[in-house]
């Protein structure tokens, strides 16, 4: 693989880096550095998505006819690194990140026709219904039921663990419409608007204090037909398309090696980074570089028209295990600085309810406000998107046959 960049393409990377400097707020750099969750808070988020919509630069990867750029795979990858290391904040990735390529993949003319420009313009702003109370990471088992009546359907049931359904107009969501068949059929990709007489949202509180997360209640929800992705009882070849991109759309390496490279200068102003310290850090950065040039391939077969596929399992357990690791390493150089409970010097992706702030000023080191915080945040990466043991069932039967 030739990772040399043409003079095109470094010209491009010029390109971003001056846009990046003059469209980067110094608040919006601010909330980036002391983001704790993987998610920004909304109005961050869609600040941030208009100023890229305006560049033309908010969906890369969606087609140029629905606002996407015609760029490379190298132009992908100088664009995911150079947002790393301008510090640029997340989008959220329910409308861009998800939906966006479902209906793009699966949706009717129509509805890429309505959505695709809202999700842009952040008019619309998505949740995602999949998890309930029984049924996780095995999806399959889900039981919200959408009863066909006329030119709609009739949903009753619940969704768990919903981000942001407290501040989304709309959800994507896997309704069960036959239950006579196999687990995953019967399966119906819906899209629900959240303002529908008979939603209910409850807020799910963290033991951090955080509302981020939600429990979502249908009562004779009625949904139009017209809101079907794909075929009705076909749902689940979208979800599971949509999936692909969840678990394996994101640039882990980079990032990755953006933070190590910060948890060394960190560790070495703090006089902290000893050998064996400076080992550990290297011994990361092999396997984020490794993990960078696995996404890079990817990146390419994405570029001929494929899609993540069962690299996306891989890239999920090993990007989610290694950031894991990362935290573990920043609160080993942290030391008794994670000790304080201080969120409201940090970017939580949600107000923390249960917390008031302190008349005190931050304690300890700015560098390290975020530490304990992201390590506790980043526990759960092994569960959302799909268990990590369920990626490791799925790469066992779809690679190994077993």
């Amino acid at each position: 693989m030739n990772l040399t960049f043409s003079p095109a393409e470094e010209s491009f990377r010029d390109e971003v880096r001056t846009f990046l400097s003059e469209a980067l707020t110094p608040d919006l750099k601010r909330y980036a550095s002391r983001m704790t969750s993987v998610y920004a808070q909304k109005d961050v988020a869609l600040e941030w998505q208009a100023i890229l919509v305006e560049k033309g630069w908010a969906a890369p990867s969606w087609p140029v006819e629905y606002g996407g750029c015609d760029w490379s795979v190298a132009q992908h990858y100088i664009f995911d690194i150079e947002m790393a290391k301008a510090g640029a904040p997340p989008l959220s990735p329910m409308g861009i990140g998800m939906c966006g390529p479902a209906l793009i993949g699966h949706g009717s003319e129509a509805q890429k026709a309505h959505y695709l420009p809202r999700i842009l313009s952040g008019e619309d702003f998505w949740c995602q219904g999949y998890s309930e109370p029984h049924a996780g990471s095995d999806l399959a088992a889900l039981t919200m039921s959408a009863e066909a009546d006329g030119d709609a359907f009739i949903c009753n049931g619940s969704k768990i663990w919903t981000t942001h359904a407290h501040e989304a107009n709309m959800m994507f969501c896997l309704v069960r419409t036959d239950a006579s068949g196999k687990p995953q059929q019967g399966i119906t990709f819906l899209l629900i608007d959240m303002t529908a007489p008979g939603v209910r949202v409850d807020p799910i509180i963290m033991l951090s204090g955080e509302h981020i997360q939600n429990a979502v209640f249908f009562d004779d929800v009625r949904v139009p037909r017209a809101n079907v992705v794909g075929e009705v009882d076909k749902g689940w070849t979208v979800a599971k398309y949509l999936l692909e991109f969840e678990r394996g759309g994101s640039s882990y390496g980079p990032r990755l090696l953006q933070r190590l490279g910060a948890l060394r200068r960190v560790a070495k102003d703090l006089g902290r980074l000893d050998a064996a310290l400076n080992a550990r850090i290297s011994a990361a950065e092999i396997e984020a570089g490794a993990l960078e040039a696995a996404e890079l391939m990817m990146m390419s077969e994405l570029a001929g028209g494929g899609t993540p596929g069962l690299k996306a399992s891989m890239m999920k357990i090993k990007g989610t295990e290694l950031s894991q690791h990362v935290t573990e390493i920043a609160l080993d150089i942290a030391g008794a600085h994670v000790e304080p409970f201080q969120p409201e010097h940090t970017s939580p992706g949600g107000p923390v309810v249960t917390h008031h702030g302190s008349n005190q000023g931050l304690v300890g080191p700015d560098s390290l406000v975020t530490v304990a915080a992201k390590y506790l945040n980043d526990r759960a990466g092994s569960i959302y998107a799909g268990s990590n043991e369920i990626q490791r069932n799925i790469l066992s039967k779809g690679q190994l046959g077993l």
